[in-house]
């Protein structure tokens, strides 16, 4: 909801600021005075075109804020939380203009781009009038707009979730395919790899495991001395470890002897040292045998350079050889197994595309049902409002499959004919000026919902008066219980259904002519109304009039 608007060195608007309320606002103003002058300044804060025009003789800029307090789950603020920029429930806009042309955004007095500041404003505003844009004159927002009036948003949510889903499951068959049709065209390659893979036979570890035994068998003449030496220092007959420590033995074992027993420990000890070192020459003999022969040195390195002659031919390691061999496995089950997985992916694939069908085919019968709701409320609207010559009719178009996507299988367009027996055409190419805001009034009337969106009317009285005017305001009344609603009129009946009023004046001002609003107190509205009843001379008729408007 709009609820203020600041305007500085606007054109013939020195410094205006306006606060809004719930409900319907009407401006009014003899002509001329400057009511499109604050269109003109609300359009700029939502992203318009800038013009140089706009600043006020004399001034070096003008400045235009707008702000709005909004749900927090108001389309604007998903728009700003996906920029990365900082908000609370109370929205500002801010829009200078300087003399040399240039113009600068803000949001919540953050710089933001012209395009995102225009963006957040179409999901603030609409205004609709003869020289004005709004969103249901576009095409591409029908479809949505009839979702909306049919309450079809949870099978719009469903078609749009199988849509996804088809497409999922679609392009995974097609990516299989691909797959399947290289792996098809290279299954003797495959076969012959995994052939040469299954020979060699690559293990975990295998490069280090070899690598460590060569280097061991490379070094064996070395490694042998030094145990030799060590067998030689245990077991030699005269002077080894071993011969020694049964001389030590039997020196101990005399001693103990005549001591009736008192190193028996001390001999128990030597025992378990003797036990211990006569199995490690043991071990060490049997080692310098297994170390003495370096027969199998030649095999170690046929399997290194067999390794690495694999390893280059694949451009990878040798360590990656086990994890490649499986790879070409599984490549080559795929291309003899793969032809019944890609007929069962393809047959789950329609199978999603047949679910889609199904719930696109049940939400396209809820848009014709609801066009024709749609057609009959709009049409009631019509004759009140002066159009009663004029057809609105939706048109819901079935697209063939080739046109599928996540919105279903339809296209829709909002088409009308002002005068009996002309074409229908689309509906922002059928009317203009005040018939084209009387039409877009009368769906409005239907289509109202919680969204928030502030309306604008500008001057949508144009051509008619008496009972049609009421009729007009009467359905404005009705907008504005949902919307918050402004509008811009020369129609006393319109005015009188105003909850607020605001009256637009121009006067000069010693050298300078300048355009001034006033909200106007309920004795104010009966002086304005009564002036729009009977024009530049209020009489007490016209009073009299404008009481019994304000009355109804």
């Amino acid at each position: 909801m709009l609820t203020a608007l600041s305007i500085q060195h606007f054109i013939l608007i020195d410094n205006l600021t306006l606060s809004f309320d719930k409900g319907l606002s009407v401006f009014t103003g003899e002509t001329g005075a400057g009511k499109s002058i604050l269109l003109d300044a609300l359009s700029l804060v939502l992203g318009a075109r800038s013009e140089t025009r706009f600043i006020q003789k004399g001034a070096d800029q003008t400045v235009v804020s707008a702000t709005f307090t909004l749900p927090k789950t108001h389309t604007a603020f998903r728009l700003l939380d996906e920029q990365g920029l900082c908000h609370d429930d109370e929205l500002i806009l801010r829009r200078t203009l300087t003399k040399d042309g240039k113009t600068k955004a803000f949001i919540c007095d953050q710089p933001v781009s012209i395009a995102l500041l225009k963006s957040i404003g179409d999901t603030l505003v609409e205004i609709h009038g003869q020289f004005a844009s709004h969103a249901l004159l576009n095409p591409a927002t029908h479809l949505n707009t009839l979702d909306a009036y049919g309450k079809l948003e949870k099978q719009t949510q469903d078609v749009s979730k199988a849509w996804t889903k088809y497409q999922e499951a679609q392009q995974t068959a097609i990516d299989f395919e691909q797959d399947l049709q290289k792996q098809l065209a290279e299954e003797d390659f495959l076969r012959a790899d995994l052939d040469a893979l299954d020979k060699l036979n690559p293990k975990e570890d295998e490069e280090e495991n070899l690598t460590k035994r060569r280097a061991e068998l490379m070094n064996a003449e070395h490694i042998v001395e030094n145990i030799q030496n060590v067998c030689c220092l245990l077991g030699d007959e005269e002077q080894g470890i071993l011969r020694l420590m049964n001389k030590t033995e039997s020196q101990l074992l005399n001693a103990d002897k005549i001591t009736d027993g008192r190193f028996e420990n001390e001999l128990k000890s030597l025992t378990q040292a003797q036990d211990i070192l006569a199995d490690l020459s043991s071990d060490l003999e049997h080692t310098l045998n297994d170390l003495g022969d370096t027969s199998e040195l030649p095999e170690i390195d046929d399997r290194l350079f067999a390794l690495r002659d694999m390893a280059r031919k694949y451009h990878i390691t040798i360590s990656e050889l086990p994890a490649f061999r499986e790879e070409t496995r599984q490549k080559l089950m795929t291309a003899e197994h793969g032809t019944q997985k890609l007929a069962d992916l393809k047959k789950e694939a329609e199978e999603k595309r047949q679910a889609y069908i199904q719930l696109a085919e049940a939400l396209s019968k809820e848009r014709h049902k609801a066009a024709k709701m749609l057609d009959n409320a709009v049409m009631h609207e019509l004759p009140e409002l002066k159009l009663e010559k004029a057809i609105f009719e939706t048109q819901v178009q079935d697209l063939p499959w080739e046109s599928a996507g996540e919105t279903g299988l339809n296209k829709v367009l909002f088409t009308a004919a002002t005068n009996k027996g002309s074409d229908l055409n689309p509906i922002h190419k059928c009317a203009s000026g005040g018939e084209l805001s009387r039409f877009m009034l009368a769906l409005k009337v239907n289509l109202a919902d919680d969204n928030n969106t502030t309306l604008i009317f500008d001057e949508i009285d144009t051509g008619i008066s008496g009972a049609t005017a009421a009729a007009v305001g009467e359905r404005l009344a009705r907008l504005a219980e949902k919307h918050q609603t402004l509008v811009i009129t020369h129609s006393p009946q319109v005015a009188g259904f105003g909850k607020h009023h605001y009256l637009v004046q121009k006067a000069d001002i010693e050298d300078k002519t300048l355009t001034s609003v006033l909200q106007l107190d309920k004795a104010g509205r009966l002086e304005e109304i009564a002036r729009l009843v009977s024009g530049a001379t209020v009489t007490e008729k016209s009073r009299e009039v404008a009481k019994e408007l304000l009355k109804n």
